[in-house]
C-alpha cells in the first residue's frame, strides 16, 4: 500500500563555515529552520526493483538514474520502493530539496534521531540530518550535531530565480577563494556570486524593491528577506522568478 510523505524545506539562517576536515568535508555552524513549502513523496515499497520519477513544477533537470538522494537513501537501507516526488521545492536552490527528500524515505522507514542515526544521514548529506529532526536548530560539525532550538513563529519571502547553484562548487569555490567570511550571515555567499555572477543582478534587484539586502539561502540560488513582501516583488515573475511565501514550522513529534 502506497503512503504520502510531506518533505519540508529547510531555510539556513545564518551559516559559519568553521573548517575543513582533512577528509575535505566542511564544519559549519550553522542556525537552519524548516518551512511549510513542502514536497510530497507517494510511496509503494511493493516492488523488487526502486523506481524513482519527479514531477510538478521543479522536476526539471533531477536526474531519476540511481545517483539520486531517493533512491541512495532507499538503497542504504536496503529497501526497494515505487517513489513519485512532487517537486515544489527548487533543485538547486539552497533549501536542502534533495535532503529532505531523503529524510522522508529515512522517516518512512523508521530511522529516528538519535546521534547515531543523525550521523549516518550526514553520509547522504550535510542537510540530511536536520531534515530529519526539523523545527529549529543550531546544526554543527558537517551537519549531523543538531542541537533543537525553541520554535520562534516567521514569515519570509523566497524569490527563486531560474538558476541554480550545486553545493559543492559553492563549496570548492569558497576554498578557491581563501574561505571568505562574509559581512552578512551567510560565509557561502561570496563563493556562490562566484560560481554563478548572475546571482548579484537579483540580489540587487530584491534590495531595490524591499529597501534592505536579501539573505542567500545555504549555498543559493534562492534569496529571502524577513516578512512578507510578495506585492513589492511581483514585477520579478516576469524576469522568471518564482516568489514564495513561507512560514517556520515547530518541530513534530
Amino acid at each position: 500500500m502506497s503512503v504520502a510523505v510531506r518533505a519540508h524545506a529547510k531555510l539556513t539562517l545564518s551559516l559559519r563555515v568553521t573548517g575543513v576536515r582533512d577528509d575535505g568535508f566542511h564544519l559549519i555552524d550553522a542556525e537552519m529552520v524548516g518551512l511549510d513549502l513542502h514536497d510530497v513523496l507517494e510511496i509503494d515499497p511493493d516492488v523488487d526493483v526502486t523506481q524513482v520519477r519527479f514531477t510538478g513544477p521543479f522536476a526539471t533537470g533531477i536526474a531519476a538514474d540511481g545517483t539520486d538522494l531517493v533512491s541512495l537513501a532507499l538503497a542504504g537501507r536496503g529497501r526497494t520502493a515505487s517513489v513519485v516526488v512532487d517537486k515544489r521545492i527548487p533543485h538547486g536552490g539552497g533549501l536542502g530539496g534533495g535532503s529532505t527528500d531523503a529524510a522522508a524515505v529515512l522517516r518512512w522507514d523508521g530511522v529516528g534521531d538519535d546521534p547515531d542515526e543523525l550521523a549516518a544521514a550526514s553520509r547522504l548529506g550535510a542537510d540530511v540530518p536536520f531534515c530529519l529532526v526539523g523545527g529549529r536548530a543550531r546544526v554543527r560539525g558537517i551537519g549531523e550535531i543538531v542541537d533543537p532550538l525553541p520554535h520562534v513563529d516567521r514569515v519570509v519571502t523566497l524569490v527563486i530565480p531560474p538558476l541554480g547553484v550545486a553545493t559543492p562548487a559553492a563549496y570548492r569555490a569558497w576554498d578557491e577563494l581563501g574561505g571568505p567570511t562574509a559581512d552578512g550571515p551567510n560565509d557561502l555567499e561570496p563563493a556562490a556570486l562566484a560560481v554563478e555572477p548572475r546571482l548579484e543582478r537579483w540580489r540587487d534587484a530584491i534590495a531595490d524593491r524591499v529597501g534592505r539586502p536579501p539573505v542567500l539561502a545555504g549555498s543559493g540560488a534562492t534569496w529571502f528577506t524577513e516578512g512578507r513582501r510578495d506585492d513589492a516583488l511581483a514585477d520579478l515573475v516576469d524576469e522568471g522568478a518564482r516568489i514564495v511565501v513561507a512560514r517556520t514550522l515547530p518541530r513534530s513529534g
